[in-house]
Order: structure tokens, then C-alpha cells, then sequence
């Protein structure tokens, strides 16, 4: 015989752990590339997936307008064989440096910011990464509008409150039922 108020609290556990089980198998992969990509976004200044931030060589002087800047980078990458079409620029007045990133490909160029002088050209990996992270990577290289990156994001997000709602009573339902089940 069994208690009228125990069985649909058992009922209800067998179904969230249904929906646990077949909800976490397809998020598991997206849930693995959060975790890791997160992991080196956290590190990626300690395990140098940026370029480091180099200084100025010239003591005095005036900044070259970022016109110049952009003019300097895209030659570079003329050289390079790699698109030319910049992305943004980031200028660092206390180490007088700026550094051009580009919109196709994740290359930055740090020029001297007084003297125009190329001081690296290296790759942003930490740029790549972060697209990964929020699934933008698929847009990109699609040449998307954000559409994969919402959806992506969305469903992935929505997946994680579900699974941690759906742990939750997984953790809290047998307590409860052996609570009832002793009384």
C-alpha cells in the first residue's frame, strides 16, 4: 500500500530526473566549452593568450593622430597578406602605445604611439576564444548578424537554469520523501 502523499512526490522525481538526464546530454558539450573557454578568458593575461602591452621608446613628443595609426596597421597587414579592415583601436597614453585590431582576423598590431613605430604584430588568442565562448565564432566566420550568438547563448543559458533547478529537487526530493516516509 503506499502513501497517497509520498507517490507523486516519487512520481515527480522519476520525471526530473528524466528531463535531468535528457536535457544535460546534449548540453554537456556546450557546458564543456563554456567551462574550458571560461577557465582561459579568466587566466588568459597569466597564460599569455594576449599579446603583451609593450612601451613607448621615445621620451617626448605628440601622439600620431589614429588616422596615422590606422594607415601604419593596414600596410602592416598589406605585407601580411591579411584583410585590412580595422576593427577598433586601443590606445594606452600611460605606455604610450596603441594597438590596431581587425575585424576578419584576430591580429593586433601595437604601434608606438609617438614615433608610429610597429612594436609587434602578433595574434589576439584570447580574442578567438571569447568568441567560442559565446558561440559569436559561428557568426563570424559565417558572417552572420548575432543570430547563432543569441540563440546559442539563450538556449545554453536557459538549459543551465533548468539543469540547476531540476539538480536542485533531485538533491532535495529523496529528503523529503524519507522525512515523510519516517513519520
Amino acid at each position: 500500500m503506499s502513501d497517497p502523499i509520498i507517490q507523486p512526490k516519487v512520481k515527480a522525481l522519476r520525471w526530473i530526473r528524466s528531463l535531468h538526464k535528457w536535457l544535460g546530454l546534449p548540453l554537456i558539450l556546450f557546458f564543456f566549452i563554456i567551462g574550458i573557454t571560461s577557465i582561459l578568458l579568466a587566466w588568459k593575461k597569466k597564460a599569455e593568450l594576449l599579446p603583451p602591452t609593450l612601451k613607448t621608446k621615445v621620451e617626448q613628443g605628440e601622439w600620431i593622430s589614429p588616422t596615422e595609426m590606422v594607415n601604419i596597421a593596414e600596410l602592416e597587414m598589406e605585407k601580411l597578406g591579411a584583410s585590412i579592415e580595422v576593427d577598433r583601436i586601443d590606445i594606452r597614453p600611460d605606455k604610450g602605445v596603441a594597438k590596431v585590431t581587425f575585424k576578419t582576423h584576430f591580429t593586433e598590431v601595437q604601434l608606438d604611439g609617438l614615433s608610429g613605430e610597429v612594436l609587434s604584430i602578433e595574434t589576439r588568442h584570447s580574442d578567438w576564444i571569447e568568441k567560442v565562448h559565446d558561440g559569436s565564432i559561428v557568426d563570424f566566420y559565417l558572417g552572420g548578424d548575432e543570430a547563432t550568438k543569441l540563440t546559442y547563448s539563450t538556449l545554453t543559458a536557459l538549459g543551465l537554469i533548468l539543469m540547476s533547478l531540476s539538480g536542485f529537487y533531485l538533491w532535495y526530493y529523496p529528503k523529503v520523501i524519507r522525512r515523510l516516509k519516517g513519520r
